[in-house]
């Protein structure tokens, strides 16, 4: 029994160790915080995925939830034709611009850099998915403090139930299902959840712009 007893204290030690080893910190947003950003500056995302239409189709949906987010985002049609008249095309390069050079230029208190690693619609023989995931991080432009980091994805099977019309069914759903999302650009939809969750308040996101009726709050 008391081998019994000495295993069973082992064993709840670990649980608890565990669950507290894995406990996610608090983010940290003091630099955040002291910078008090108004304006953000979107650069076209570096694109990691296959899919050629990600950098602009991800772009396409960044305004809005950051906009609602409470601060001010320059157009990003306007930024991108901006760069492009100064010979910088491709994301990589216009990433790589010096964040002095950025302020100069736009005037912004913070830019935005954006990696898509995922985009676009994968066909897995008994299953299709369009899938989309991207990381994003916020640094000062004045002081070069980086104030956030996040991530986000979403999927165009989330909360879809299994089909019951046996494994000949699967397989041809799964092949009509990419066919339909390729032609209408699924991933666009997609892409508007992702960047929806990914600029948007909450644990661990974004804290409310100057523009928010929530400026100040801390996002539950």
């Amino acid at each position: 029994m008391k081998g019994i007893s000495a295993l069973l204290t082992l064993a709840l030690t670990l649980v608890v160790t565990g669950c507290t080893t894995n406990k996610t910190p608090p983010a940290d947003y003091s630099a955040f915080k002291e910078s008090k950003p108004r304006s953000i500056l979107v650069l076209p995302p570096v694109n990691k995925s296959p899919d050629i239409n990600a950098t602009h189709g991800f772009l396409s949906n960044v305004t809005q939830p950051l906009a609602e987010s409470g601060y001010y985002v320059f157009p990003v049609a306007v930024v991108e034709e901006t760069f492009k008249q100064n010979g910088a095309t491709h994301p990589d390069d216009i990433s790589a611009i010096p964040l002095k050079k950025l302020h100069d230029i736009f005037s912004a208190d913070a830019v935005m850099y954006i990696t898509i690693t995922d985009y676009g619609t994968s066909y897995q023989v008994i299953s299709s998915d369009t899938r989309v995931i991207a990381s994003a991080r916020l640094v000062d432009l004045r002081t070069g403090k980086e104030l956030w980091t996040g991530a986000a994805s979403a999927s165009s099977n989330e909360g879809q139930t299994n089909n019951n019309g046996g494994l000949l069914g699967m397989v041809i759903n799964a092949a009509i299902t990419q066919i339909a999302h390729s032609a209408t650009d699924k991933a666009y939809d997609v892409a508007r959840i992702a960047s929806a969750r990914l600029f948007s308040p909450g644990p661990r996101g974004l804290l409310y712009g100057p523009r928010s009726p929530k400026y100040g709050q801390t996002a539950q």
